[in-house]
């Protein structure tokens, strides 16, 4: 939950507290439990983790001191390598969130209204490139 309240805090700024009190909630008690869940350590601790639906990314959130140390590339590999095409919607007001996205390769889908927070969520996905065939 660290990581997830940690990253959230520079990603989510726009985001309420009671819509983060209810999250706080429902990741443990709801959406954890329904989801394949991968994490990363560093010397014992849990320094990131990523949820999957399926082929669907439901979240992925690395400790702010380890963004950019590659966590979050080891988690998505993890994804791609069990499911290979993912999809993932990530809040149009989050940079950091749509810049790592773009850079693993997601390309946008569609822009819909996120009901629970009033705010734009894109709809992104990541095509696994099949390698050429050898003549």
């Amino acid at each position: 939950m660290s990581s997830w309240e940690n990253a959230s805090k520079i990603a989510h700024p726009f985001l309420t507290e009671e819509f983060l009190e209810l999250e706080r909630y429902n990741i443990p008690n709801v959406y954890l439990p329904n989801a394949d869940t991968w994490v990363a350590e560093n010397n014992g601790q849990v320094i990131g983790f990523i949820a999957l639906i399926g082929s669907e990314v439901g979240a992925i959130f690395v400790q702010p001191c380890f963004q950019g140390a590659g966590v979050g590339w080891a988690l998505m590999n993890k994804a791609q390598e069990l499911h290979g095409n993912l999809e993932v919607e990530v809040f149009k007001d989050n940079p950091i969130g749509r810049k790592f996205y773009s850079s693993y390769g997601f390309q946008y889908l569609e822009q819909k209204h996120h009901e629970p927070t009033g705010k734009q969520v894109l709809r992104l996905k990541f095509t696994k490139e099949e390698p050429l065939a050898q003549h």
